[in-house]
């Protein structure tokens, strides 16, 4: 019998039931052809647009919400819809459509003496459960990705986004009705109760991999707690380093970008390490500009003497603030800079700024941050503008996927073995 999932109390046995209906809508989904989940996407984005009136109602209620609970300014625009990020989103859910299906792709290909020819094809991973904070747009990032590669999802968005996410899966499941595909393919939990969560990172039995999205709390719970496998990363620790080499222009518009653009996403500028020989003509320039912006610069060593800069603490190192306030520190080469990164750093996102290529084939070799990135602002760590229409997440592991994380990535691959009448002597 199903249940009422909006009126139960029974968490366990709601979230069963969610993980059943997920296995068996992948069972389907395994072999959709890419026609239809086109069309379930470029419908869902039909319907996103159609809809907007009633998401803009539905966030404004989830706005009130995070205002009477004390979310920072970055929060809040994490969580804010307007026309243009509706506009966004639907965009984003055309350009996972019109993407290439990478289901039954052959990775590579190779015949044996023994007569068997050997295929290396992808294939989808199952039922992916997502957990995710104020952002209502992965609603339809992480749906559309899940879709487009064959897996089931079940989406368990954050408290905050309550109500913009239930409107915008609305519309997902529009997409889902126009291309014949089963309803349950994607599935978010009508629960704002906690014990969800709990529950999700031990559904062995009917999900296949979780991916976390958010804050440092959220990810280190999953992946101390989960008996899933899990897709994450703990935080973006981001840094900059601008070496003697390089070009004021290019420093002011990559940093004051990296920093300001948006405060509150992973791939925000966290830490500035700037070469000593530069830190009195472009590191004071940085400075000045970022501390003009309304940035707070904490600042050592000789940094401190720029007027208006606060004295770092130790704390400082290895924080992600998510907000206007950077940490700044001189370095005396290269190899200090990576040393520091080493040290504080969260392999997320790395870059180097600089017109020496040699120093920049060092940096991107010598670290192994998941995004290392030469002369350009770190806010393209993110799946859109990596061409991938979108992400579910950046992992900064080493198992499977990382970096951002496409629909290509939310699949596994298996072999098909071909013989014609081959034994084995």
């Amino acid at each position: 019998m199903t249940l009422d999932m909006t009126q139960t109390d029974d968490i366990p046995a709601l979230m069963a039931d969610i993980g059943a209906r997920a296995k068996a809508a992948a069972a389907t989904l395994g072999f959709a052809s890419a026609d239809q989940k086109q069309t379930a996407l470029e419908k869902a984005a039909d319907a996103l647009m159609a809809s907007s009136a009633d998401i803009l109602d539905a966030n404004a209620k989830d706005l009130a919400f995070g205002r009477d609970k004390g979310l920072s300014d970055a929060m809040m625009d994490r969580l804010l819809l307007d026309d243009a990020r509706i506009s966004a989103i639907a965009d984003s859910l055309r350009s996972i459509a019109a993407q290439d299906d990478p289901v039954g792709q052959v990775l590579t290909e190779w015949d044996q003496p023994t007569g068997l020819n050997i295929q290396r094809v992808r294939t989808p991973l199952g039922v992916i459960g997502v957990i995710y904070e104020s952002r209502p747009n992965v609603t339809a990032d992480a749906g559309a990705l899940c879709l487009k590669a064959g897996n089931a999802v079940i989406l368990r968005g954050g408290s905050e986004s309550f109500h913009s996410s239930r409107a915008i899966h609305a519309a997902l499941q529009q997409g889902l009705e126009a291309a014949d595909l089963p309803a349950d393919s994607i599935q978010l939990v009508p629960t704002r109760d906690r014990a969800a969560v709990s529950e999700m990172l031990t559904m062995t039995d009917t999900i296949d991999v979780i991916v976390p999205r958010g804050g440092k709390g959220l990810v280190g719970l999953v992946q101390r707690e989960a008996r899933v496998p899990v897709f994450a990363h703990l935080e973006g620790i981001v840094h900059i380093y601008i070496d003697e080499n390089a070009d004021p222009e290019k420093v002011l518009k990559v940093v004051l970008n990296a920093k300001t653009r948006r405060t509150g996403i992973c791939g925000s500028a966290e830490c500035l390490l700037i070469h000593e020989k530069v830190a009195r003509t472009i590191g004071k320039g940085v400075i000045k500009a970022l501390l003009d912006a309304g940035v707070e610069v904490r600042a050592d060593g000789e940094l401190t003497e720029i007027e208006g800069t606060v004295p770092a603490t130790a704390d400082d190192w290895g924080h992600e603030y998510l907000d206007m306030i950077i940490a700044a520190k001189t370095v005396g080469s290269i190899d200090d800079a990576i040393t520091h990164i080493r040290t504080y750093g969260s392999n997320h996102t790395d870059c180097i700024i600089t017109e020496d290529d040699a120093a920049a084939t060092k940096f991107m070799t010598r670290l192994d941050s998941a995004i290392l990135m030469h002369n350009a602002s770190t806010q393209f760590a993110d799946g859109g503008e990596f061409g991938m229409g979108a992400e579910i997440g950046i992992a900064t592991g080493k198992m499977h996927a990382r970096g951002p994380v496409g629909a290509e990535q939310l699949t596994s691959f298996k072999y098909l073995v071909r013989g014609d009448g081959a034994v084995r002597s």
